[in-house]
């Protein structure tokens, strides 16, 4: 079946074929959800998959978290650009931040779909790993005062399959410095196995339509997405406003980290503009945000800002600008600065910040503040399992959750989790960690009366776990931490909010 290039193609065929594109992307991400070995995987979800077209752009991406998909296409840019000879077969392992990715704990495969000799497609599988090999037993390193320091293994766009075997080099390596190197293999593979399943469907919708009919609707795709959020541009008031945040103080950092971010909306052209130079230099700790994250943080702002059933492809990021400068804290990060954290931390602040500047310059859009980070219930835990051997183990946790954001018609989502993921991440169930490791959760519920007061409700916080391990030794963690409470919508109403100039 094919479609003439003089023609656009039906419109019926057109939602058709995005829909089966979205149904690869959530086959991809069942996958890894069922065959995933560790509970970062197979618990919380902490993973998403995409698909890219040949040259580089965002296609489609489903459930994927935002944090990870938005700029996934730089990814698959750094396979061209740094491999002269990718053929069928090729899987590439990538996890470096400052060649496109988000932060060194995010490994991804990337396989190359072609069709008739041709590179049509990507098919892409991002997990976050319980283990990267750190200097620490974790993967967030903030005090980590460059990249040497922090100490995780770096693969910058590394061919790690050939003719659809695993180059034992490669795997070796992964072995030798990860931790826990079964539980790595095992999320390796599931990750393999995710993007060869979108390589498969991929293959079989080109060959049910045609490579023809594919190639006009990627076209026609984007362009009905820029005409969406375009719309959705023209109908907003026109003006710029600086939206201002900052980042808890922390030890290298006692005055913390403050946030600007300037946004600009231009109904008549249909555009949106985001600045980042005015915000301070890279720092010597591991806050530092990747380019991908700089971009992809404030673009979730925006979203969540105007509409989010907005297509998040090429095709509406033509209809948005992130303006970023090199060393630049939230910017483009200057080698050797570390980025361990760049996914929370600053990155929640930018969302936050971005949609809270909405709010309070135009009336009806935007979030209230909401979330602020990465809780206690989400710690990562390690050591050796008594039960097991005196096995080592690491993994993150997923316990608690922090109250979102009350929006102009809604309020606050009270399993919203963090701000980076919308709340598309699942918490832990606490039967199966007590099994899988050696803790005990104490206690996890909501605060009462902890809700942000305006005209629509911020969610509660919660109290998060107090957690012991069950060896007769000191505990590992102990906490019982209160989120902080989310302001509601409009909460500062007996006050003006700043206006946008014009």
């Amino acid at each position: 079946m094919s479609q003439s290039q003089n023609e656009t193609l039906d419109p019926v065929l057109l939602a058709v074929i995005a829909n089966r594109l979205d149904t690869i992307v959530r086959e991809m991400e069942n996958t890894l959800l069922r065959t995933g070995r560790s509970a970062v995987l197979n618990m919380a979800r902490d993973f998403s998959c995409a698909l890219i077209t040949g040259d580089n752009r965002l296609l489609a991406s489903a459930e994927g978290l935002p944090v990870h998909v938005i700029g996934m296409e730089f990814l698959a840019e750094a396979v061209t650009e740094l491999h002269d000879d990718i053929r069928e077969g090729d899987a590439f392992l990538h996890n470096d931040p400052y060649l496109g990715n988000t932060h060194p704990a995010d490994h991804v495969i990337l396989v190359p779909v072609f069709v008739g000799g041709k590179h049509l497609f990507t098919a892409a599988a991002k997990a976050h790993q319980a283990d990267c090999g750190n200097a620490n037993p974790t993967t967030y390193m903030p005090f980590a005062r460059d990249i040497y320091e922090e100490g995780g293994v770096i693969f910058p766009a590394v061919r790690v399959q050939r003719d659809n075997e695993d180059i034992d080099d490669v795997i070796r390596m992964c072995r030798r410095r990860i931790r826990v190197p079964d539980q790595w293999y095992g999320d390796y593979l599931a990750m393999v196995g995710a993007a060869r399943i979108g390589e498969t469907r991929l293959k079989a919708l080109v060959e049910k339509y045609g490579v023809e009919t594919i190639e006009q609707f990627v076209e026609e795709w984007f362009d009905y997405s820029e005409r969406r959020v375009a719309h959705v541009i023209s109908q907003m008031p026109k003006g710029t406003i600086t939206g201002r945040g900052r980042h808890d103080p922390f030890g290298p950092l006692p005055e913390g980290i403050p946030i600007n971010v300037t946004v600009s909306i231009d109904p008549d052209a249909g555009m949106i503009d985001i600045d980042l130079t005015d915000n301070i230099d890279c720092v010597p700790a591991g806050v530092n945000e990747s380019r991908t994250c700089a971009m992809n943080n404030v673009m979730t702002g925006v979203f969540n800002s105007i509409d989010p059933d907005i297509p998040h492809n090429a095709g509406t990021f033509r209809r948005i600008n992130v303006h970023l400068r090199e060393n630049c804290v939230v910017g483009i990060p200057r080698f050797p600065h570390s980025c361990s954290v760049a996914t929370t931390n600053v990155g929640e602040r930018l969302v936050v910040t971005t949609q809270k500047a909405f709010a309070d310059a135009w009336d009806g859009y935007g979030l209230a503040e909401g979330a602020c980070g990465i809780g206690p219930g989400f710690a990562v835990v390690s050591g050796a399992d008594w039960r097991k051997n005196d096995d080592p183990y690491v993994n993150q946790k997923f316990l608690g959750s922090q109250g979102g954001p009350a929006g102009p018609e809604i309020d606050g989502w009270v399993t919203y989790g963090n701000s980076v993921t919308n709340g598309l991440m699942f918490r832990d169930s606490v039967e199966i960690d007590e099994q899988k490791y050696p803790i005990r959760v104490s206690e996890i519920r909501v605060r009462p009366d902890s809700e942000g007061a305006g005209r629509r409700r911020g969610a509660p916080g919660f109290v998060s776990p107090t957690a012991r391990s069950t060896t007769r030794c000191a505990p590992f963690m102990s906490l019982t931490v209160t989120t902080s409470r989310r302001a509601g919508y409009a909460a500062a109403a007996t006050r003006p909010p700043p206006s946008p100039s014009s």
